[in-house]
């Protein structure tokens, strides 16, 4: 069993920033990421970063976003840079494992002036 446990998001002003973190317990995980909904979208992957730190991203957040982890931790971070409003979302960490694939209770980024 995985559990993870994210925190941040909140209300930003677009250009703003915000830092999201998931906290993954109960077994290590290779990879680690995080998916968005937008209100009338589909889910959509945003990030995802390998224990060894290979990331990929979406070409929407290239250049403004950037995934990290602490394996010590094992803890996945999202730094989110130059928000705009089309980021608006509830985002949710990830974690796919063999057998089934784990998702965070997501939490909501607004932005909006």
């Amino acid at each position: 069993q995985v559990q993870l446990v994210e925190s941040g998001g909140g209300l930003v002003q677009p250009g703003g920033s915000l830092r999201l973190s998931c906290a993954a317990s109960g077994s290590s995980i290779n990879v680690l990421g995080w998916y968005r909904r937008a209100p009338g979208k589909q889910r959509e992957l945003v990030a995802t970063i390998s224990s060894g730190g290979y990331t990929r991203y979406a070409n929407s957040v290239k250049g403004r976003f950037t995934i990290s982890r602490d394996n010590a931790k094992n803890t996945v971070y999202l730094q989110m840079n130059n928000l705009k409003p089309e980021d608006t979302a509830v985002y949710y960490c990830y974690a796919p494992t063999v057998g089934r694939d784990y998702w965070g209770q997501g939490t909501q980024v607004t932005v909006s002036s």
